[in-house]
């Protein structure tokens, strides 16, 4: 048995994927931030809750099971344990270095990597934002901004979302003129203008969102959530 000071209670339930959403909308309205897995084999989806601090897991037992009752489904939620671990470090061993596209390569800031003949390499250490990239939808941006860059790099390109400044600082390796990124986490900005700095580029990165149309860009890279990209599809 692991001891609590070495691990972390959560609650766990299972459900149909169906009313997941419903779910979450109550869940999120009453302060809490669950997280889900969706398991193609069994057709079912995990949803996982931890507490905050000062809640204690019985709390959110009771929270998650006033919610199904509110969507009109039976849960079973039981309590788990998990061991603590320095996620900003450990998930590091699976991030190498990684050739993306004809001149593109990412390298995390701490392995070397000797660059080729024509290739731009992104020197990255993302810290709690998204953009490794390792993940497929950010390799298809950098291998397509890299075939716009070839044919022209005097557009303008805007990066909704930026997370890690990835895409915005790819950009601009490859000659873009005129990039700039924002983001609605200020943690993004802090590591995007960190990130920019290593690879020695200026690029303006702005706390701001999708709820309001933004000045025109030739090119707009918005590597984020497919549902959030429908409903402000008209800004973008």
């Amino acid at each position: 048995m692991i001891s609590s000071a070495d691990s972390v209670c959560y609650v766990t339930a299972k459900l149909p994927p169906e009313v997941v959403g419903a779910l979450f909308e109550v869940i999120d309205a009453d302060g809490f931030s669950p997280t889900s897995w969706h398991d193609v084999e069994t057709g079912l989806c995990r949803v996982d809750l931890f507490p905050d601090a000062g809640v204690g897991v019985g709390e959110v037992q009771s929270a998650l099971l006033d919610a199904a009752a509110l969507v009109g489904v039976a849960l079973r939620p039981e309590v788990a344990t998990m061991a603590k671990s320095d996620w900003a470090e450990s998930w590091k061993r699976f991030f190498h270095v990684e050739k993306i596209s004809p001149r593109m390569v990412v390298r995390p800031s701490w392995e070397a990597y000797q660059a080729k003949p024509g290739e731009r390499v992104i020197t990255l250490d993302p810290g709690l934002s998204f953009g490794t990239g390792k993940h497929a939808t950010t390799q298809a941006c950098l291998k397509f901004l890299d075939a716009l860059a070839a044919e022209n790099p005097q557009r303008s390109v805007l990066d909704m979302g930026c997370g890690s400044g990835i895409l915005a600082i790819g950009a601009k390796l490859l000659g873009f003129v005129e990039v700039r990124g924002f983001d609605n986490d200020p943690d993004c900005l802090r590591v995007s203008d960190e990130n920019a700095g290593v690879n020695g580029v200026s690029i303006p990165f702005l706390l701001d969102d999708l709820s309001h149309p933004h000045g025109p860009a030739d090119i707009v890279v918005a590597n984020i959530l497919a549902p959030v990209l429908i409903q402000f599809a008209a800004q973008v």
